[in-house]
């Protein structure tokens, strides 16, 4: 059977690059919203004394993240910031000290239980690192554990330029297997699914030298077509499983998790170091000198930008990477939990191309993962039929970027699908209203 998605340019220029400590910014913005859910609650103030991993920012109910400061220094502010999506959030400024001091809570947590693992996974502050950002230890809060038949582990890094999950494949791979013997001890499942992209022979190598020293655990290698990492995409690839509609991983008996995120959770579980760096791929056509840096959360996109040697105005930044980044409105926004790559292009490379009317060609049907139809659910929203848009799925839309990007009249569709998944929202919440 062919393979629904694209081919897209690898750019993996960063991936013989060792993530390099960037210097300490002088001070740093963190954002209590870094995580799918609700913003962490502030619980510092202004004047405050903060070490490297104290909480600054409590969970505000279930799905929801503690936010724990990345620096040792004083709390300049707390103060609303715009976000890429255009929300306002708290933020925790904090000029920094330079001495890098540790809080002295920092403890490996106990564990004894399933429930000790959970809340010590809650406790880290860990969410979705290959950029979702979905607080990880709701995808462990299974009431039934017998339905958890798998653990898919997500290391397929399918966006072209970010090489970050890379380096911890290479660079921490006995972290990634601490965290599957976790798994297994605590959660009990025995199957362990290491899906991959074909184009990493290092990693897939390195990860089979473990795997055959640890039972349950295999390597798949796929084949290396956008968006081969997207959850729905990798499971089906790498089990059979089909996860059904508005439902999550669970529900085929799956939890899928990024292969970063786990080394984390382990090393956590080892150290109690809380989420507080991120080793961040810096590229795109306005660095001169590519690198992966572990960077503090909440440190400056333009620090990182000038460790970099880049232009010094980049035409577009985006957080994460050219298919499913985020432009950002400047170079002071921070770098938060779920930043795997700051991509800065110059002007030729961020120029929009100019658009044609559609040729009904129908490559944006035959590219797209779900096999859903982008031309028709274009038609449906400009109509304004939420009754259209529901009967062609338009929010199983991942917004991957397939679409857009083999469309030869370089139309917007994956824009169109973001608006449409808007109005289908509000449609079946007015017919829920009226029932």
């Amino acid at each position: 059977m062919r393979l629904h998605g694209t081919k897209v340019p690898h750019h993996k220029n960063t991936a013989g690059s060792v993530p390099v400590p960037l210097p300490l910014p002088k001070e740093v913005v963190i954002p209590m919203s870094m995580h799918i859910g609700r913003p962490a609650r502030v619980v510092v103030k202004r004047g405050d004394e903060v070490k490297v991993g104290t909480l600054i920012g409590e969970a505000e109910g279930f799905i929801s993240a503690p936010v724990h400061s990345s620096v040792s220094g004083k709390v300049l502010k707390i103060n609303e910031i715009t976000m890429s999506n255009g929300a306002s959030v708290q933020a925790v400024v904090i000029e920094t000290d330079g001495l890098q001091e540790t809080d002295e809570s920092i403890k490996p947590p106990e564990l004894s239980d399933f429930d000790s693992y959970v809340a010590a996974v809650r406790k880290s502050g860990a969410v979705g690192l290959g950029g979702a950002g979905f607080p990880s230890f709701v995808k462990f809060s299974v009431e039934d554990l017998s339905r958890v038949e798998a653990v898919v582990i997500n290391a397929a890094e399918c966006e072209p330029y970010i090489t970050s999950d890379t380096r911890t494949m290479l660079d921490k791979t006995e972290f990634i297997f601490k965290g599957i013997e976790a798994i297994k001890k605590f959660i009990g499942t025995k199957k362990f699914v290491i899906g991959i992209e074909d184009n990493k022979g290092e990693c897939i190598k390195k990860l089979k030298e473990f795997c055959d020293k640890t039972d349950g655990v295999e390597v798949c290698v796929v084949p290396s077509i956008y968006p081969q990492g997207g959850e729905k995409v990798l499971v089906y690839n790498t089990t059979g499983r089909i996860i059904p509609q508005g439902k999550l991983p669970l529900d085929a008996g799956v939890i899928v998790i990024n292969v970063t995120t786990l080394a984390f959770v382990a090393e956590y579980l080892e150290t109690g170091m809380p989420l507080v760096s991120k080793v961040v791929t810096v590229d795109g056509s306005a660095v001169k000198e590519p690198k992966n840096v572990i960077a503090p959360i909440g440190t400056p996109l333009k620090n990182l930008l000038e460790f970099c040697n880049t232009d010094s105005e980049p035409a577009k930044i985006l957080y994460g990477g050219p298919m499913m980044g985020i432009s950002v409105p400047s170079a002071d926004v921070p770098v938060l939990k779920m930043t795997n790559a700051v991509i800065a292009m110059d002007e030729k490379e961020a120029a929009p191309p100019k658009t044609t009317p559609c040729i009904n060609c129908g490559r944006c049907l035959n590219h797209c993962p779900l096999r859903l139809d982008p031309r028709a659910i274009s038609k449906a929203y400009a109509r304004n039929s939420g009754e259209d848009l529901e009967e062609l799925y338009a929010d199983l839309c991942m917004e991957c970027g397939c679409c857009s990007y083999v469309c030869p009249a370089k139309r917007p569709l994956v824009q169109t699908n973001k608006l449409a998944k808007a109005l289908l929202r509000e449609y079946k919440s007015k017919k829920e209203d009226k029932k």
